[in-house]
């Protein structure tokens, strides 16, 4: 029974190094998403606003890498994820190219800029809090820096093209992006395997999302009071 159990070691050994393999593969492509899906979104807002090739590639460089720049920042790693993989800045340009070249044949540019940008927070929600619990981070500071993942880039975007951000509209998106994040954190430290809470987190921030997007949901805002009239005190 024990020469049985030793030879079964190297086969359990070798399914669970090839299954983690598996699973570094997939990060590396859900973050190459990611990068792409808010590229997209920003170059769709540069088409938008009419811009030369060299805007789209600025604004689409920006959306995909500024939530990402200012997380690595907060946690002190340096340099920045983005110059550690040349290869993004490469996926980011040619997301940015391509909306030049493809963004007249989309009849409602506004509306797959919501649907793009909604792929990349939810992405990003999830991959920033993993990134920021592997660097050593506690978990409340985790989820807080998975929204600053998701919703950076999007915000720099804004801001330089002269939009009001998604996150100050009336619309659930800030929200949509920590619960992705608070989801992928409670379960990993549940324990639950890093791909069921990666899943699981990414689908509850685009489920989310996209039922704002679907059925107009927004929380509601401040409503203004009369103002109280008091007697005069002599």
């Amino acid at each position: 029974m024990a020469q049985r159990a030793k030879r079964g070691w190297p086969a359990a050994r070798c399914r669970r190094s090839s299954v983690l393999a598996a699973l570094d593969i997939a990060l590396r492509l859900l973050d190459w998403l990611g990068i792409a899906a808010f590229a997209a979104s920003g170059a769709l807002v540069a088409s938008r606003k009419q811009m030369d090739a060299v805007g789209f590639i600025l604004i689409a460089t920006v959306t995909g890498f500024g939530g990402g720049t200012l997380r690595d920042l907060l946690l002190g790693r340096t340099p920045v994820f983005w110059l550690q993989t040349p290869e993004l800045l490469a996926i980011a340009v040619g997301a940015a190219l391509m909306v030049f070249f493809a963004a007249h044949l989309v009849e409602s540019r506004f509306r797959v800029l919501l649907w793009v940008d909604a792929a990349g927070m939810a992405l990003y929600a999830v991959l920033g809090a993993e990134i920021a619990l592997l660097a050593g981070a506690d978990p409340w500071a985790a989820v807080l820096l998975g929204v600053v993942t998701a919703t950076g880039g999007g915000i720099l975007r804004d801001v330089i093209c002269g939009e009001l951000p998604l996150i100050l509209r009336r619309e659930i998106y800030i929200t949509a992006a920590a619960a992705g994040a608070v989801a992928y954190v409670a379960l990993r430290l549940a324990p639950l395997p890093r791909d069921a809470a990666l899943v699981s987190g990414l689908l509850l921030a685009f489920g989310i999302r996209a039922a704002a997007i679907i059925r107009g949901w927004s929380l509601p805002p401040y409503r203004a009071r009369p103002a109280r009239e008091y007697p005069d005190r002599r």
